[in-house]
C-alpha cells in the first residue's frame, strides 16, 4: 500500500480537498507555488509506464479533477501547470501516479 493509499484510507492524516468516485486531491506538503495540489487516482498505479487500456480512463479523470480544482482556486484565466513525473530521474518519489497542479504565480519552465 502506498503513502497516498494510506492517506486516502485515513491511516495517515491529511486534508482531502477534492474527491470523486475515481480520484482525490490533497495539498502538496512541499509546495513550489502558492497553489500546489496533488491529484491522485484511488487505484494504485506505480508509474505512467504502468497505465494500460483497462485504467487509461483515470488519466482523463485526473485532468478533469485538476481543471475543476484550478477553477475553484481562481486559476483558470491566469493559468496553471499540470505535471506528471515518471520514475526517479523525473522526480517521482511516491510510486502511485499523481498529477501536480501548480499555480498562483507566474511560472517559468522548472517552476
Amino acid at each position: 500500500m502506498t503513502l497516498f493509499s494510506k492517506i486516502y484510507n485515513g491511516e495517515i492524516p491529511s486534508e482531502i480537498i477534492y474527491e470523486d468516485e475515481y480520484v482525490f486531491a490533497i495539498n502538496d506538503i512541499s509546495p513550489i507555488a502558492p497553489i500546489h495540489v496533488l491529484v491522485i487516482p484511488k487505484e494504485e498505479i506505480a508509474t505512467i509506464n504502468d497505465v494500460n487500456p483497462t485504467n487509461e480512463h483515470l488519466l482523463g479523470k485526473i485532468v478533469l479533477a485538476a481543471k475543476h480544482i484550478a477553477a475553484e482556486k481562481g486559476l483558470s484565466e491566469r493559468g496553471y501547470r499540470l505535471v506528471f513525473n515518471c520514475n526517479a530521474d523525473a522526480g517521482q518519489s511516491i510510486f502511485h501516479i499523481h498529477c501536480h497542479l501548480i499555480g498562483g504565480k507566474q511560472l517559468n519552465w522548472g517552476a
